[in-house]
Protein backbone atom coordinates (compact mmCIF):
# COMPACT_ATOMS: atom_id res chain seq x y z
CA UNK A 1 0.00 0.00 0.00
CA UNK A 2 1.18 3.50 -0.78
CA UNK A 3 2.59 4.95 2.44
CA UNK A 4 0.99 8.36 1.82
CA UNK A 5 -2.43 6.82 1.27
CA UNK A 6 -2.01 4.75 4.41
CA UNK A 7 -1.15 7.85 6.46
CA UNK A 8 -4.06 9.84 5.02
CA UNK A 9 -6.46 6.98 5.75
CA UNK A 10 -5.16 6.66 9.29
CA UNK A 11 -5.55 10.37 9.93
CA UNK A 12 -9.11 10.35 8.56
CA UNK A 13 -9.97 7.39 10.79
CA UNK A 14 -8.61 9.16 13.86
CA UNK A 15 -10.52 12.34 12.97
CA UNK A 16 -13.78 10.41 12.50
CA UNK A 17 -13.34 8.54 15.79
CA UNK A 18 -12.49 11.76 17.61
CA UNK A 19 -15.55 13.47 16.14
CA UNK A 20 -17.79 10.56 17.15
CA UNK A 21 -16.31 10.53 20.65
CA UNK A 22 -16.68 14.28 21.03
CA UNK A 23 -20.31 14.22 19.85
CA UNK A 24 -21.16 11.39 22.22
CA UNK A 25 -19.35 13.03 25.12
CA UNK A 26 -21.03 16.35 24.47
CA UNK A 27 -24.47 14.71 24.36
CA UNK A 28 -23.80 12.83 27.58
CA UNK A 29 -22.14 15.77 29.33
CA UNK A 30 -25.09 18.12 29.18
CA UNK A 31 -28.75 17.44 29.83
CA UNK A 32 -31.80 19.36 28.66
CA UNK A 33 -34.23 21.13 30.96
CA UNK A 34 -37.27 18.86 31.33
CA UNK A 35 -40.84 19.66 32.24
CA UNK A 36 -44.32 18.12 32.03
CA UNK A 37 -44.80 17.03 28.41
CA UNK A 38 -41.12 16.52 27.59
CA UNK A 39 -39.98 13.27 25.99
CA UNK A 40 -36.79 11.52 24.97
CA UNK A 41 -33.67 9.90 26.37
CA UNK A 42 -33.11 12.49 29.09
CA UNK A 43 -36.56 11.70 30.52
CA UNK A 44 -35.60 8.01 30.61
CA UNK A 45 -32.45 8.91 32.56
CA UNK A 46 -34.56 10.72 35.17
CA UNK A 47 -37.09 7.89 35.34
CA UNK A 48 -34.39 5.25 35.79
CA UNK A 49 -32.63 7.17 38.54
CA UNK A 50 -35.83 7.98 40.41
CA UNK A 51 -37.09 4.40 40.12
CA UNK A 52 -33.79 3.06 41.44
CA UNK A 53 -34.08 5.42 44.41
CA UNK A 54 -37.72 4.57 45.15
CA UNK A 55 -39.39 7.77 43.96
CA UNK A 56 -40.85 6.51 40.69
CA UNK A 57 -42.93 3.40 40.05
CA UNK A 58 -43.97 3.87 36.42
CA UNK A 59 -42.57 2.62 33.13
CA UNK A 60 -39.25 3.80 31.71
CA UNK A 61 -40.93 5.15 28.59
CA UNK A 62 -39.28 8.53 28.07
CA UNK A 63 -42.53 10.49 28.54
CA UNK A 64 -42.68 13.16 31.23
CA UNK A 65 -46.25 12.63 32.41
CA UNK A 66 -48.05 12.71 35.76
CA UNK A 67 -46.11 9.93 37.54
CA UNK A 68 -42.75 11.35 36.51
CA UNK A 69 -43.85 14.85 37.51
CA UNK A 70 -44.91 13.69 40.98
CA UNK A 71 -41.71 11.67 41.44
CA UNK A 72 -39.57 14.67 40.52
CA UNK A 73 -41.46 16.86 43.00
CA UNK A 74 -40.99 14.27 45.75
CA UNK A 75 -37.27 14.09 44.94
CA UNK A 76 -37.01 17.89 45.02
CA UNK A 77 -38.81 18.07 48.37
CA UNK A 78 -36.59 15.40 49.90
CA UNK A 79 -33.41 17.12 48.71
CA UNK A 80 -34.28 20.69 49.65
CA UNK A 81 -34.64 21.88 46.05
CA UNK A 82 -37.15 24.26 44.49
CA UNK A 83 -40.32 22.13 44.23
CA UNK A 84 -41.59 22.97 40.75
CA UNK A 85 -41.50 19.62 38.93
CA UNK A 86 -38.95 20.99 36.45
CA UNK A 87 -35.68 19.12 35.97
CA UNK A 88 -33.34 22.06 35.51
CA UNK A 89 -29.75 22.75 36.50
CA UNK A 90 -30.20 22.24 40.26
CA UNK A 91 -32.29 19.07 39.99
CA UNK A 92 -29.99 17.54 37.35
CA UNK A 93 -27.08 18.28 39.68
CA UNK A 94 -28.82 16.55 42.58
CA UNK A 95 -29.40 13.58 40.27
CA UNK A 96 -25.68 13.49 39.57
CA UNK A 97 -25.98 14.75 36.00
CA UNK A 98 -24.47 18.07 34.83
CA UNK A 99 -26.54 20.39 32.70
CA UNK A 100 -25.55 23.34 30.56
CA UNK A 101 -28.02 26.09 31.53
CA UNK A 102 -29.53 28.31 28.85
CA UNK A 103 -29.20 31.84 30.18
CA UNK A 104 -29.29 35.34 28.81
CA UNK A 105 -25.88 36.98 28.56
CA UNK A 106 -26.22 40.73 28.95
CA UNK A 107 -23.36 41.47 26.58
CA UNK A 108 -24.00 38.73 24.06
CA UNK A 109 -25.61 41.02 21.50
CA UNK A 110 -27.05 37.99 19.73
CA UNK A 111 -30.59 37.84 18.38
CA UNK A 112 -31.41 34.88 20.59
CA UNK A 113 -30.17 36.66 23.72
CA UNK A 114 -32.15 39.74 22.78
CA UNK A 115 -35.31 37.65 22.38
CA UNK A 116 -34.83 36.03 25.79
CA UNK A 117 -34.26 39.40 27.43
CA UNK A 118 -37.20 41.12 25.73
CA UNK A 119 -39.55 38.25 26.56
CA UNK A 120 -38.29 38.18 30.15
CA UNK A 121 -38.95 41.93 30.47
CA UNK A 122 -42.63 41.60 29.57
CA UNK A 123 -43.01 38.45 31.70
CA UNK A 124 -41.49 40.26 34.67
CA UNK A 125 -43.70 43.32 34.18
CA UNK A 126 -46.91 41.34 33.64
CA UNK A 127 -46.44 38.39 36.01
CA UNK A 128 -44.08 39.45 38.78
CA UNK A 129 -45.25 37.75 41.96
CA UNK A 130 -47.22 35.10 40.06
CA UNK A 131 -46.53 31.34 40.32
CA UNK A 132 -43.62 30.29 38.13
CA UNK A 133 -45.88 28.24 35.84
CA UNK A 134 -48.01 31.35 35.38
CA UNK A 135 -44.93 33.33 34.35
CA UNK A 136 -44.06 30.74 31.71
CA UNK A 137 -47.68 30.79 30.53
CA UNK A 138 -47.53 34.56 29.98
CA UNK A 139 -44.44 34.07 27.83
CA UNK A 140 -46.15 31.24 25.95
CA UNK A 141 -49.18 33.42 25.16
CA UNK A 142 -46.90 36.00 23.56
CA UNK A 143 -45.13 33.32 21.50
CA UNK A 144 -48.50 31.84 20.48
CA UNK A 145 -49.51 35.23 19.14
CA UNK A 146 -46.50 35.24 16.82
CA UNK A 147 -47.86 32.06 15.21
CA UNK A 148 -51.38 33.49 14.87
CA UNK A 149 -52.47 35.37 11.75
CA UNK A 150 -54.34 37.81 14.02
CA UNK A 151 -51.15 39.26 15.47
CA UNK A 152 -47.75 40.56 14.27
CA UNK A 153 -45.31 37.81 13.29
CA UNK A 154 -42.36 38.86 15.44
CA UNK A 155 -41.66 38.99 19.16
CA UNK A 156 -41.09 42.74 19.20
CA UNK A 157 -44.14 43.27 16.98
CA UNK A 158 -46.41 41.38 19.39
CA UNK A 159 -45.03 43.03 22.53
CA UNK A 160 -45.08 46.56 21.14
CA UNK A 161 -48.40 46.25 19.33
CA UNK A 162 -50.38 49.38 20.28
CA UNK A 163 -52.58 48.94 23.37
CA UNK A 164 -51.60 45.27 23.71
CA UNK A 165 -49.75 45.40 27.04
CA UNK A 166 -50.08 47.97 29.83
CA UNK A 167 -46.39 47.68 30.90
CA UNK A 168 -45.41 48.99 27.47
CA UNK A 169 -47.73 51.95 27.88
CA UNK A 170 -46.62 52.81 31.42
CA UNK A 171 -42.92 52.05 30.85
CA UNK A 172 -42.56 49.31 33.47
CA UNK A 173 -41.39 46.91 30.75
CA UNK A 174 -38.06 48.72 30.81
CA UNK A 175 -37.30 47.70 34.39
CA UNK A 176 -34.66 44.94 34.71
CA UNK A 177 -36.41 41.55 34.70
CA UNK A 178 -36.36 39.41 37.81
CA UNK A 179 -34.28 36.22 37.57
CA UNK A 180 -37.36 33.99 37.53
CA UNK A 181 -38.63 35.83 34.46
CA UNK A 182 -35.43 35.08 32.54
CA UNK A 183 -35.79 31.40 33.40
CA UNK A 184 -39.47 31.47 32.44
CA UNK A 185 -38.62 33.11 29.09
CA UNK A 186 -36.07 30.39 28.33
CA UNK A 187 -38.59 27.65 29.08
CA UNK A 188 -41.32 29.30 27.00
CA UNK A 189 -38.90 29.67 24.09
CA UNK A 190 -37.93 26.02 24.47
CA UNK A 191 -41.55 24.98 23.94
CA UNK A 192 -43.25 24.70 27.32
CA UNK A 193 -46.79 26.10 27.07
CA UNK A 194 -48.73 25.96 30.36
CA UNK A 195 -51.40 28.15 28.72
CA UNK A 196 -52.36 25.24 26.43
CA UNK A 197 -52.24 27.33 23.28
CA UNK A 198 -53.95 30.45 24.59
CA UNK A 199 -53.69 33.88 22.97
CA UNK A 200 -54.98 36.01 25.85
CA UNK A 201 -54.50 36.43 29.59
CA UNK A 202 -55.84 38.93 32.12
CA UNK A 203 -56.49 39.51 35.78
CA UNK A 204 -60.27 39.22 36.39
CA UNK A 205 -60.01 41.54 39.39
CA UNK A 206 -58.68 44.44 37.31
CA UNK A 207 -59.88 43.76 33.75
CA UNK A 208 -62.13 46.52 32.41
CA UNK A 209 -62.66 45.28 28.85
CA UNK A 210 -65.99 43.53 28.28
CA UNK A 211 -64.60 42.04 25.06
CA UNK A 212 -62.12 39.74 26.82
CA UNK A 213 -64.93 37.97 28.66
CA UNK A 214 -66.22 36.76 25.30
CA UNK A 215 -63.10 34.62 24.95
CA UNK A 216 -63.07 30.95 25.94
CA UNK A 217 -61.20 30.60 29.24
CA UNK A 218 -58.96 27.53 29.36
CA UNK A 219 -57.37 27.71 32.79
CA UNK A 220 -56.38 29.91 35.69
CA UNK A 221 -52.86 30.27 37.10
CA UNK A 222 -52.40 32.57 40.06
CA UNK A 223 -54.30 35.80 39.45
CA UNK A 224 -54.43 35.39 35.68
CA UNK A 225 -56.93 33.57 33.50
CA UNK A 226 -55.78 32.26 30.12
CA UNK A 227 -58.14 32.12 27.14
CA UNK A 228 -58.34 31.43 23.42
Amino acid sequence: MNKKLFLVGSVLTIVLLATLFYSTATEAEYRKTLYYGSSGQDVRVVQEKLRNWGYYTGAIDGYYAAKTFQAVRQFQTKNGLRVDGIVGEETWGALGEPVKPVTYQANSGGASGQNVYLLSQIISAEAKGEPFEGMVAVGAVILNRIQSASFPNSLAGVIYQPLAFEPVANGSIYNPPISGAVRAANLALSGWDPSYGCLYFWNPATATSKWVWQRSIVRRLGKHVFAR
